[in-house]
């Protein structure tokens, strides 16, 4: 890659839902609009936060179309992945004539694949892709780490895999594969709270989920690292740090839709087996945002 398709803050959008469990199409709208207008750099819709596993084909490319529509130019990160090839593939067929930039593919859930699987897994995806892929590696969602050795071999062997959104929350892992990614090569941290580290290592972005909540905040911070400016980008990241964990006191995305129900932006409804936020996580995103905008 000559010029890096995602760096900086990408937000991985929440979906809203209507208290009956039907996708708010309007307020979805209202979000992304919000993003753009807060100059995050990339979206990501179709994640883990947008709840993807509860969404029917049509929902994915319904809530993708919207998403595009709004984006403003902005790259599109489409998650596609599953816990097998077929469907993957399928996820792919869906989604790829939508018009996304790149799709970002989870390292397989459950089955929990060997590194040889896992490198098998990625290169037939990509060979059948006709976009580029970006790897996920959150092993614990997924019960398998994808380990650096892998991470390179797909990204030196495999034309067509172009970065990796790394979520193992393991610092060494990720300064490792930094330091051994051929350049073009995208690592993006997949934990806000590791993020400023990880960018002051060579890391060229956030893939952010408390940037719903804080948009203009999350992407001011990558984007004085990206300048060089650590000063100004660790004074963003001490402010924003009481919110970044407070985004996992409970599975995500349910906080994230707390706050944004704080904020008076979206509900906080969820599709089972996700669960409402308790009591507790209301009055703590209450707290935080409070002292975040004071």
């Amino acid at each position: 890659m000559t010029d890096m398709l995602f760096k900086g803050c990408g937000t991985a959008l929440v979906t809203p839902f209507f208290s009956d469990g039907a996708v708010d199409y309007d307020t979805l709208t209202t979000l992304v609009d919000r993003q753009v207008e807060a100059g995050v750099d990339f979206l990501v819709p179709l994640g883990t936060t947008a709840e993807t596993p509860a969404l029917s084909p049509q929902e994915k490319a319904e809530i993708f179309k919207l998403v595009k529509q709004h984006a403003g130019g902005k790259p599109l990160l489409a998650g596609v992945g599953t816990n097998n090839y077929p469907g993957t593939i399928a996820n792919i067929d869906l989604l790829a004539p939508l018009g996304p930039d790149a799709l970002l593919v989870v390292v397989p859930f459950y089955n929990k694949p060997t590194q040889k699987g896992q490198y098998e897994y990625f290169k037939a995806i990509a060979e059948y892709s006709p976009l580029p892929i970006v790897i996920y590696n959150v092993p614990g969602r997924t019960g398998a780490n994808m380990l650096p050795d892998t991470v390179i071999r797909l990204a030196t062997e495999v034309p067509g895999i172009i970065g990796i959104k790394e979520a193992s929350g393991k610092y060494d892992q990720v300064s490792e594969i930094i330091a051994r990614a051929p350049k073009g090569f995208a690592v993006l941290s997949g934990d806000d709270d590791l993020t400023f580290a990880l960018m002051a290592t060579g890391a060229h972005g956030v893939i952010s989920v408390a940037s719903n909540i804080a948009p203009k905040e999350v992407a001011d911070m990558t984007h004085e690292m990206l300048r060089g400016h650590l000063s100004e980008a660790r004074a963003l990241h001490h402010r924003l740090f009481p919110l970044f964990k407070a985004c996992f006191v409970e599975s995500n995305p349910v906080p994230a839709k707390a706050a944004l129900s704080v904020l008076g932006l979206a509900g906080s409804s969820l599709r089972l087996p996700l669960s409402d936020p308790s009591e507790s996580t209301f009055e703590l995103m209450d707290k935080v945002l409070a002292e975040l905008w004071k």
